[in-house]
């Protein structure tokens, strides 16, 4: 079987994991420190904050950028329920914007119409390790006095226009779940130029305290431990290494499947680099068939994403409602096949050959 994912740890991170549980000091403590401010350079950013994984960053960073209930955030509905789950920890409501069918991320044609007074901020989410359009997203954003919260659990490493994703926005939100392109196990960090939004990300992670038992503001417990950490810092050194393997198994994967009738390929837009942490495909049709043709050739598939968000029965249930037919027929048509950096040539043209025989007999 050929997986969708496999995380690679090695001996450093095990070695860096043993050094800590001999320290004594599990928690929060030096190694999360240090991770912190190895992460920030790597984004570029003035600040990182870590969280106790991506879904406590993006609260964090929504509590700290002032959203509050009866608020509205524009987001998108074709992604991981995390991003709008956040959004509602936070008492606000999220309203979806389409997506362009392109790139799967936020049209930011579509972002505008949206607004209304209640509108507080914007989640852009960096699907698939591509980035979002951030200079007209930028634009709408302070033409209209908003926030701007990059989820990036996607996107470690990608770049817009040569920035680092994270540096971007008022703030970024990054995942260091087992698949994404680095991990910590659990995990997650915020990042932000932004000394004052810093300091409040700091503190909503960690009890709401500016001090050591002095709490300025209501906090949760949402720290990283030095375990993480540990694991994290081994993790970083080789995360560009890490892309640059999935942008070779990208490209091999799209020349191969380039002529095959019915499936379309990934495109990367103009002035991005995209660190493919899925690679996902459109089938024009009966697209669970041919995942389950796929599967029985022993290739491991992933769907991102089948519903978009407003259809989930919880949201219906909250009369949260949408019309984004772009992320409906996205919903409908998408394939992730694997393309970690473990996988071989072989691997490769195995993934390839599957693909082909699926149209040829499917579509």
């Amino acid at each position: 079987m050929i997986n969708i994912a496999k995380p690679i740890i090695s001996d450093e991170e095990i070695e860096a994991v043993t050094e800590v549980l001999k320290s004594g000091m599990l928690a929060q403590g030096p190694q999360v420190d240090a991770f912190q401010k190895e992460f920030a350079e790597y984004t570029q950013a003035k600040h990182a904050i870590a969280t106790s994984s991506g879904t406590t960053a993006l609260h964090t960073a929504l509590v700290a950028a002032g959203v509050k209930e009866a608020d509205e955030v524009i987001t998108t509905p074709f992604t991981f329920a995390a991003t709008s789950n956040s959004i509602l920890y936070s008492g606000a409501k999220p309203v979806y914007a389409d997506i362009d069918p392109k790139t799967f991320n936020l049209d930011p044609e579509k972002i505008e119409e949206k607004i209304t007074d209640k509108t507080t901020a914007i989640v852009p989410v960096h699907l698939y390790g591509q980035a979002a359009q951030m200079d007209e997203i930028m634009e709408i954003a302070q033409k209209h006095d908003l926030k701007v919260i990059e989820d990036a659990a996607q996107a470690h490493g990608c770049k817009f226009k040569g920035k680092k994703i994270g540096s971007i926005g008022d703030l970024g939100c990054f995942s260091f779940y087992p698949t994404k392109n680095m991990t910590t196990g659990e995990g997650g960090m915020v990042t932000t130029n932004d000394d004052e939004l810093a300091e409040k990300s700091g503190m909503v992670r960690a009890h709401g305290e500016s001090k050591r038992y002095e709490q300025s503001l209501l906090g949760y417990n949402y720290r990283m431990t030095d375990i993480a950490a540990s694991i994290g810092r081994c993790q970083l050194k080789h995360i560009d290494e890490f892309n640059q393997k999935r942008n070779e198994n990208a490209e091999y994967l799209n020349e191969g499947l380039s002529d095959v009738e019915g499936v379309t390929t990934p495109e990367v837009a103009e002035d991005t680099y995209h660190v493919f942490h899925q690679y996902t495909i459109r089938v024009a049709s009966k697209r669970d068939e041919f995942r389950e043709f796929l599967t029985k050739e022993e290739i491991g598939t992933g769907v991102h994403y089948p519903i978009v968000l407003y259809k989930q029965p919880y949201y219906q249930n909250l009369g949260i409602t949408g019309n984004c037919p772009e992320a409906e027929r996205a919903a409908s048509e998408v394939i992730s096949l694997p393309v970690h950096p473990s996988l071989t040539t072989n691997d490769l043209d195995t993934v390839i050959e599957a693909v082909k025989k699926a149209a040829n007999e499917l579509l």
